[in-house]
């Protein structure tokens, strides 16, 4: 998965993929969402890291995780590393970059955290750490008018389907076999705003995302789609850290954060506050690298 759009509107198109969203972040705060220092967490951040600003790329077009109010990047994934800013008592910045060139970035040495709604993979940890942090499943979305049901993924035969590209979805969808001859028309999009775009002016039948971000599309498009069918593929989310010694030192320092920000309630403050409480996982299932499949 991962992977939607802007607060304003679910069909507005965002400016430049590259957008320096925001300026250093420190670790000032407190509030229920804020998070506060853990000296013992922060002792696990690597010592090349302790007086650097940390480079974090995200995707700004996936309501209510990461998205844009005016030139500033906000959701529940932004409020999590904020916390978790707090918790290590690391400065960053964050970048908001086009979704599928965030990993090659990390292994490229240009960020050194991937924070955008990122399912954790196999196939994706052959490049990258993960700390898991979230679950979600897929989610289907279509015209408020549409006759098209989704029941599971050979609902999409003979239809054209709506995907952001670089996502799990682009790859499930695209791997549907069906019989009497029909197929699955796959249209990748560079962002999801495009995507929505694609499923409201009728070129795709189906919008096929993250089921809470499903949901939030759905919520904002002022009755225009609706949600069909239940989620599927259920899996854990990412935090993504460069597949080096020091990225893998990082990755455990993030993963210690996660679980005391769930031991001291900010976790699920955070949640809470953005209405995807469904999608919290436990401590104890916050590993690394802990990909399904």
């Amino acid at each position: 998965m991962k992977r939607m759009i802007r607060m304003r509107s679910a069909f507005v198109v965002v400016g430049a993929a590259s957008l320096l969203a925001s300026s250093m972040v420190s670790v000032a705060g407190a509030s229920p969402t804020s998070g506060s220092y853990n000296a013992k967490d922060a002792k696990l951040v690597p010592a090349a890291y302790k007086n650097m600003t940390l480079q974090v790329a995200t995707d700004a077009s996936y309501p209510p995780d990461e998205y844009l109010s005016g030139s500033t990047i906000v959701g529940f994934d932004l409020d999590l590393m904020k916390a978790l800013g707090v918790t290590l008592g690391i400065k960053y910045q964050e970048n908001n970059v086009t979704f599928s060139t965030i990993l090659g970035g990390i292994t490229g040495g240009r960020y050194q955290i991937g924070n955008s709604s990122f399912t954790d993979e196999k196939s994706r940890e052959k490049s990258v750490n993960f700390v898991d942090y979230f679950q979600a499943g897929e989610g289907v979305y279509v015209t408020r008018t549409s006759k098209y049901v989704f029941k599971n993924l050979q609902s999409f035969c003979g239809t054209t389907v709506a995907v952001e590209a670089g996502t799990s979805e682009l790859t499930d969808a695209s791997a549907v076999k069906c019989a009497n001859g029909k197929k699955v028309t796959v249209e990748s999009f560079a962002n999801q705003n495009t995507a929505n775009l694609a499923v409201s002016s009728g070129h795709a039948q189906f919008g096929f995302l993250d089921s809470q971000v499903a949901s939030y599309v759905v919520s904002i498009s002022h009755g225009q789609f609706k949600l069909t069918g239940q989620p599927i593929n259920v899996f854990p989310y990412g935090i993504a850290t460069a597949k080096t010694p020091t990225g893998l030192q990082l990755a455990k320092a993030i993963q210690a954060a996660f679980k005391t920000m769930v031991a001291n309630g900010t976790y699920a403050a955070i949640l809470k506050k953005w209405g995807v409480s469904g999608g919290a996982i436990p401590a104890a299932k916050m590993t690394l690298n802990g990909a399904k499949s």
